[in-house]
């Protein structure tokens, strides 16, 4: 049994090959693999075949999304990614994509094939102007009524970022309170992608003073001074300080050693007469001497009195 023909509930063993894939979809058919996703190219004219043919004959009966990219002038790509999920432990998924004119957007629907489809297919309609033909109802899905164009158009002006400045449009410590010839020169303002320029676009169109330029780096922005010593090119070289000529390894000026140099000699005696008294080196304090010890008093004989005390009169 070829694998074009295989039931739907046959065990996959991996990703079909690529050829076998485009063959089972129809002959006008082609496909290729890229970061493990096979993607199978259809006219739109056998898109709803296709379809048909992916769900029956292929297996892939679960319907993930549907969604557009806009190529630009190649028009819009319509892609569909549809997965085999009917076996436990496996997976197999195809995306099958198809492209519309820019200038006639329009596909057959695929919610008679899918019924999941019907609210992609709002979505996409939605947001980039594509129509599908047989639609039970493409009716405003996301955005507000009224709204004019298609968000997700790479040509779609962001009408916010006119209304409201980009945050990235100045520079830290820029402010519009400073306008007037004092004011310094601003950078070139900066513009994101789909941001049009506020004084070509919006409702302040036209009304806007242009945007000072920069001036230009060189000896006129850095003064009459750098300039006059800068007239030949290159700023002069002092005498005292030459150009370093040292290489790599052996490292900048400013990193080699000092010289050793000899400590200052002490003078042996201080001065006579100092300026600050308290700076001569204190002299030790003389030690006091120890008072003498007093003599014992004689003991009495044995058996006679003690002899009287000493007055002034035998003295």
């Amino acid at each position: 049994m070829s694998t074009e023909h295989a039931p739907p509930e046959q065990p996959p063993t991996g990703q079909p090959p690529s050829a076998d894939t485009a063959a089972a979809i129809g002959p006008w058919a082609t496909a290729g693999e890229a970061f493990a996703l096979l993607t199978v190219d259809v006219p739109a004219e056998h898109w709803i075949e296709a379809l048909t043919a992916a769900r029956d004959t292929l297996g892939l009966r679960y319907f993930d999304w549907l969604s557009a990219v806009d190529e630009l002038a190649e028009g819009f790509s319509v892609v569909v990614h549809l997965a085999a999920v009917g076996t436990p432990g496996a997976l197999r998924r195809v995306l099958l994509r198809t492209r519309v004119p820019r200038d006639a957007a329009a596909l057959p629907t695929a919610s008679g094939v899918f019924a999941g489809a019907v609210w992609h297919e709002r979505e996409t309609h939605e947001m980039f102007g594509i129509d599908f033909t047989g639609h039970p109802g493409l009716d405003t899905l996301l955005l507000p009524e009224g709204f004019e164009g298609y968000p997700l158009r790479k040509e779609f002006v962001l009408a916010a970022r006119v209304a409201k400045a980009w945050p990235g449009a100045k520079e830290p410590g820029e402010s519009d309170h400073a306008a007037g010839e004092a004011a310094p020169a601003a950078r070139r303002r900066m513009l994101p992608p789909g941001v049009p320029d506020p004084n070509e676009w919006g409702p302040l169109a036209g009304t806007l003073p242009p945007v000072p330029e920069r001036p230009a780096r060189g000896a006129a922005a850095r003064g009459p001074r750098a300039a006059a010593a800068g007239a030949e090119g290159d700023r002069p070289v002092r005498a005292d300080r030459p150009r370093r000529t040292r290489s790599v390894d052996q490292g900048s000026a400013s990193q080699a050693a000092p010289a050793p140099t000899a400590p200052p000699a002490t003078p042996s005696t201080p001065p006579a007469t100092p300026e600050a008294p308290w700076q001569l080196p204190a002299e030790p304090a003389p030690e006091a001497e120890p008072a003498p010890e007093p003599e014992p008093a004689p003991e009495p004989e044995s058996g006679g009195e003690p002899p009287a005390p000493a007055t002034g009169d035998d003295a």
